[in-house]
């Protein structure tokens, strides 16, 4: 058994695969119907397995995601189901997950309910997340793509309180969850933002990963995102945040965009994983403190220099 995974490693590593081990391991794992495998202490290869083992390697050689082909993926405390057509979740996210958990559990801590809204949801990591680890609060799951939808609802089903709201919905409807209008304590979004000419290099991500939720529209990818900050001044209520993930090439335009709505204040930038600026972070301020109505967010090319 070891040395089959080795050898997958050495092929997989051939292939530019970014973890081979990992990966061959995680493979010989799903072949043999085991959650992880402990090579020190490997078991004998059973009749077929040599065979059925072949073939996933050669799947993943072939850049397929991993998981794609093991059907799953660990999400910070999670284990989400993950099918082609919907965005993969990625570790890096888990990092936006954080802020929005962190904040649900200071409003939970003060014994209120904390109403959480996760827009550009995708297979559910985040909206999950803040609905296990914050016992109480109220999630609000949002997707225009209704295979993110139907696997967010999946994964619900399988994690979830059984209380989380799931929709589907363009961010851009300037009456999406128009009932919850001026009440959400925390707004989180991992929307598509990657601009139309930075195709991704990866091949996991740039043929399998769908570009509905990958490129954010216009020319530097932030029509979408904008639309975020315009759902986020009219959802949030007074002092409730907004958490968004974007681009590190992005963080000047994300926090000006977000500064000329009128409807933010503590507008930041904050690191991911390798301290590099992909989140930003904001208050909504108080609709009484003078600064009036929101205004229209930026149009690409007005307000700021493009990443």
């Amino acid at each position: 058994m070891r040395a089959l995974v080795e050898g997958a490693a050495r092929v997989l590593a051939e292939a530019g695969v970014g973890s081979p081990r990992h990966d061959a391991t995680a493979l010989a794992a799903y072949a043999l119907g085991l959650p992880r495998l402990d090579l020190v202490l490997a078991p004998p290869v059973p009749e077929g397995f040599t065979e059925e083992y072949a073939e996933l390697v050669e799947r993943r050689r072939s850049r397929e995601p991993l998981q794609h082909i093991v059907g799953s993926t660990v999400f910070r405390y999670l284990s989400l189901r993950v099918e082609p057509g919907v965005f993969v979740p990625r570790p890096e996210t888990e990092v936006v997950a954080q802020v929005a958990v962190d904040e649900a559990a200071r409003i939970a801590s003060e014994d209120r309910t904390p109403l959480v809204v996760d827009l550009c949801c995708g297979a559910g990591g985040i909206a999950l997340s803040v609905d296990t680890e914050v016992p109480g609060s109220r999630v609000v799951a949002v997707d225009a793509s209704p295979e993110a939808v139907a696997l967010t609802r999946a994964n619900h089903g399988l994690s979830g309180s059984l209380t989380m709201r799931i929709e589907q919905g363009d961010v851009r409807d300037p009456s999406l969850l128009a009932d919850l209008d001026g009440t959400v304590d925390v707004l989180v979004s991992n929307p598509p933002y990657i601009p139309p000419d930075a195709v991704p290099v990866d091949p996991e991500v740039r043929d399998h990963d769908p570009d509905l939720a990958l490129y954010g529209g216009g020319a530097d990818g932030l029509e979408i995102p904008r639309a975020v900050l315009a759902a986020a001044a009219r959802l949030l209520a007074p002092g409730g945040l907004l958490v968004m993930e974007h681009a590190e090439v992005q963080d000047a335009a994300a926090r000006a965009d977000a500064e000329a709505t009128g409807a933010f204040e503590a507008v930041e930038s904050r690191p991911d994983l390798t301290g590099r600026p992909r989140m930003l972070v904001a208050r909504r301020r108080a609709r009484d403190d003078g600064a009036g109505e929101p205004r229209p967010v930026a149009q690409p090319g007005v307000g700021h220099s493009q990443p």
